[in-house]
């Protein structure tokens, strides 16, 4: 019997998908403004976020729910890895820690983790399926704001082992629509995933302060100060 969750992430998620785009830097992001040192802080961020998820999907994968979710082509842990030596060189382990937001994030997912495993999959959908619709697009903003060559510094947008995305997206809903949850964990679930939403906007808040400083704020006001709906997106699903 389905449940519905794909449908009921998507509808349930709506309102703080759009909310998430409307941050200023995703705003500015969208429009081709991205500020380097902003960005790279955001794929430390990121670093810690995906270490922690791919952390515990390791520990779950033979759980009855979240086992059906679990698709080690979809990890971003190496790619992340990448990037950070990219921009910050080969002693970047020594350079980045996560920001307050951030560690409330992965602090987040370790605690659903060992309480609740199954709203994981909050997070799961929260994060891949946005990475996976938005992310070709999102590469080119990235290459020609910060003048990057084709392989610098974006390796987390590459997914290797996922040859058609479309496709991939495709059966990754159906088997969200046959992990065996009652309506109550659906709701818990949709209910997670907003929160997500909401840990991810605090992340890209935290980074507005040296976009601002580069832009000015007559920019970034500018920028900011029609509200997006619909588009692609950095850090929100499908």
């Amino acid at each position: 019997m389905s449940s519905n969750l794909a449908k009921e992430l998507r509808e349930g998620t709506k309102k703080a998908h759009t909310m998430a785009e409307n941050t200023g830097f995703i705003a500015c992001f969208l429009k081709g403004t991205v500020e380097p040192t902003s960005y790279r802080k955001l794929v430390a961020n990121f670093y810690f976020v995906y270490s922690a998820m791919e952390e515990e999907m390791m520990k779950h994968q033979q759980h009855p729910v979240l086992g059906q979710l679990y698709f080690p082509e979809l990890n971003r842990k190496a790619t992340l890895e990448e990037d950070l030596t990219y921009y910050f060189g080969q002693n970047w382990r020594e350079q980045v820690a996560p920001s307050e937001a951030a560690q409330a994030y992965v602090d987040r997912i370790h605690t659903i983790s060992e309480q609740a495993p199954e709203l994981l999959i909050a997070h799961l959908y929260t994060r891949y399926m946005g990475d996976l619709s938005g992310g070709q697009i999102l590469k080119k903003i990235a290459q020609n704001a910060m003048n990057l060559s084709d392989g610098q510094g974006t390796a987390f947008y590459e997914f290797e082992q996922i040859p058609d995305e479309k496709v991939f997206k495709q059966i990754y809903r159906a088997r969200l629509d046959e992990v065996p949850v009652d309506e109550a964990t659906v709701a818990r679930i949709v209910e997670e995933a907003n929160d997500a939403f909401g840990l991810n906007m605090v992340m890209f808040k935290e980074l507005e302060g040296n976009l601002i400083k580069a832009v000015g704020i007559q920019l970034f006001n500018l920028l900011t100060r029609r509200n997006r709906r619909g588009g692609t997106e950095l850090a929100t699903a499908e």
